[in-house]
């Protein structure tokens, strides 16, 4: 029984650890590497958000949904956790605060780059 609990235990704390890993990747889109969500849809910035904080809400949000960070993610690196002021938390690369785009219907679409002059690709360092 005992061997049962620290297997759960481990499995638990590597499940907690893998959340910020698993919540983007690096994809490479003609030659540029870029960020996606883990289902490979690319994420972008917003030049109207503030560094750490969303400006991205109502209607906006619908169009470009957050990509949300569990309750419990903690920053690593360069990826930081925002705080919404609807009471969920989101990633953010560098202060920038993530998004995809509701028009992009598969993984490696980039239809939302350059939209409105505002939104760009999160691009991989």
């Amino acid at each position: 029984m005992k061997s049962i609990t620290v297997g759960l235990t481990l499995l638990l704390l590597g499940t907690a650890a893998s959340y910020a890993a698993e919540a983007w990747k690096e994809a490479d889109v003609g030659g540029t590497k870029i960020y996606t969500d883990a289902n490979g849809m690319t994420l972008y910035t917003y030049d109207k958000d503030e560094t750490g904080k969303s400006n991205c809400y109502d209607k906006c949000a619908t169009n470009w949904p957050p990509l949300k960070a569990e309750a419990d993610a903690k920053a690593e690196g360069e990826w930081t956790i925002v705080d919404r002021t609807d009471g969920t938390k989101m990633w953010a690369y560098e202060g920038k605060p993530l998004y995809t785009f509701i028009k992009d219907k598969k993984a490696g679409d980039v239809t939302g780059d350059g939209v409105g002059g505002v939104w760009h690709i999160a691009k991989a360092d």
